[in-house]
């Protein structure tokens, strides 16, 4: 972490700069006319700016929504869709300060709120608190991203909900503080689901919310996977050596796959599909071991159960009107 000079003026910092939203992201055609708060200069916690990234308009929409006017947002979909580089290449552009925190399993509440530990101070041992993450970024201009927002568990989920309140306080019981928020603190949050649990059988280890933790976010945004062109725009801004033209229909081949393994999840043939991030994979493996059928087998194929790998195989025939070789 950075040093404690840093730490303090980075707690002194404020937007310094207005900007229009629609000027902002040309790309999305915004369907709006409001102005967010940016930084005019980024630093070590502002992500670098993807520009193969291809954003969502109504996510981008929400997202700001929630820097502009601090808005709590929960961005919910499959895996592999991008939601939270979503949230950090929006902070990329507005140069805003962006911490992610992965609410796995291991994650516990005194990893978020913070515990005592021993120090040496003038030779002598002393026990002093240390602050855990989300009091580190609650008195910053902090975009805080909750990555796996589902997959928390409920003693760290009751931590958070303390900040999805209107005024976002922190009550530290043991400091017996009180920690109000930075003005220019953000919250998010992604999801594989919207607090329903793993119903469906494919997000293990995702929790039931309750309706009150749920009411608490003020937007909840939906993102699905790319239009099949702005999927294969990204894999070629990815691994430009496909951009040649015979390897730019491969390319077409390969996001018609991606979208007949989708189909076939959500008829209950396949029990895992091909994301956004598996065709990338997929196309990078490819650079590397110049072997379509081989690469594919590497980035997905071996992934799925052994009952499912014929009709898989049969999608690949008909993409590529080859056989998939072992």
């Amino acid at each position: 972490m950075s040093s404690p000079s840093v730490l303090a003026d980075l707690s002194l910092l404020q937007p310094d700069r207005q900007v229009e939203a629609k000027e902002a992201f040309p790309e999305c055609a915004l369907r709006a006319n409001f102005v967010v708060p940016a930084f005019s200069q980024p630093n070590e916690f502002v992500p670098p700016i993807d520009p193969a990234y291809c954003l969502n308009a109504d996510v981008t929409l929400a997202v700001l929504a929630g820097f502009a006017f601090n808005r709590r947002v929960l961005l919910q979909g499959m895996h592999g869709t991008g939601k939270s580089t979503h949230i950090e290449q929006i902070a990329a552009r507005l140069n805003w300060p962006c911490l992610r925190i992965n609410l796995d399993g291991q994650i516990s509440r005194m990893d978020l709120i913070g515990k005592d530990v021993i120090a040496l101070r003038e030779g002598k041992q002393v026990t002093e608190f240390q602050e855990g993450l989300i009091p580190w970024s609650l008195q910053r201009p902090m975009a805080l991203v909750l990555d796996e927002y589902d997959a928390g568990q409920p003693e760290v989920m009751f931590v958070i909900q303390r900040m999805l309140e209107r005024e976002g306080r922190l009550t530290l019981l043991d400091q017996n503080r009180v920690i109000a928020p930075h003005p220019a603190f953000r919250i998010f949050a992604t999801s594989n689901t919207v607090g329903l649990g793993n119903w469906n059988g494919l997000y293990h280890g995702t929790q039931l919310l309750n309706h009150g933790q749920m009411d608490r976010w003020d937007i909840v945004a939906a993102l699905n996977y790319l239009s099949p062109d702005q999927e294969a725009k990204i894999v070629l801004a990815r691994v430009p050596e496909m951009a040649s033209h015979p390897m730019q229909n491969v390319v077409d081949s390969m996001v018609h796959l991606a979208s007949l393994t989708r189909n076939g999840f959500a008829a209950g043939d396949l029990s895992t599909l091909i994301s956004t991030r598996t065709l990338i994979t997929w196309a990078e493996n490819w650079r590397i071991f110049n072997d379509l059928s081989m690469a594919f087998r590497l980035a997905f194929l071996n992934k799925c159960a052994a009952e499912e790998q014929s009709l898989v195989a049969e999608y690949y025939q008909r993409c590529f009107d080859a056989e998939l070789h072992s």
